[in-house]
């Protein structure tokens, strides 16, 4: 019986009493590991692929931890007088397979995780859109265009709520408004007087 597992992006074939070196593991020498991305099972003819992992596990235990032989990295370039050298030793972990075929224990699942943390919690009170968000007594200001949500707070704090206080501005009023929301004209360009206006007669 032998199987194909999946550990440090490497896949191994593995079978009882193999003994294997890994990308190195958070385990200390004589602990026992279970690696559960089985990607497929083999005895004799019988042949179990997952998709792509299988519900099985494989066993091992950790022999010892270490570092693999030195490799020399050269760069060399010519003509320039450049020439780097490097050395590298990769960490490992040496297994050696106990047993095959043992049942994953499987997570429960993200969205039932989340279902029952919200049952627990107050229902959720849905938001009104912005565009819906009105000043309690005034008129939906966001209508007009070029106000959005921030404009139309800046506007209740200057105590402008309705519609007929912007048909009613004069030079002055817009003037101090511009000034005060640093608008550089944007009141007359987007003709909020006009505006106003037309939605009062409708």
């Amino acid at each position: 019986m032998y199987a194909v597992v999946k550990t440090g992006g490497k896949q191994y074939r593995v079978a009882v009493g193999d003994k294997l070196k890994v990308e190195s593991l958070k385990a200390e020498e004589g602990d026992k590991v279970t690696l559960d991305h089985v990607l497929m099972i083999g005895d004799g003819d019988k042949v179990e692929v997952g998709t792509p992992t299988l519900n099985s596990t494989v066993e091992a235990t950790v022999l010892s931890n270490g570092r693999g032989k030195k490799l020399r990295v050269v760069k060399f370039r010519r003509r320039q007088n450049s020439r780097t050298r490097n050395g590298h030793r990769q960490n490992y972990t040496e297994l050696e397979i106990t047993a095959i075929g043992g049942v994953a224990a499987k997570a429960a699942p993200k969205k039932a995780a989340k279902t029952e943390a919200k049952a627990d919690d107050k229902p959720a009170v849905k938001k009104a859109p912005a565009k819906a968000k009105k000043a309690e007594g005034g008129d939906d200001l966001t209508r007009i265009s070029g106000v959005g949500p921030v404009i139309v707070g800046k506007l209740e704090k200057m105590g402008i709520t309705t519609f007929q206080q912007i048909a009613d501005f004069s030079a002055d009023d817009i003037e101090r408004v511009d000034n005060e929301l640093n608008f550089k004209g944007r009141i007359e360009r987007d003709e909020w007087v006009k505006q106003a206006k037309e939605f009062l007669a409708e």
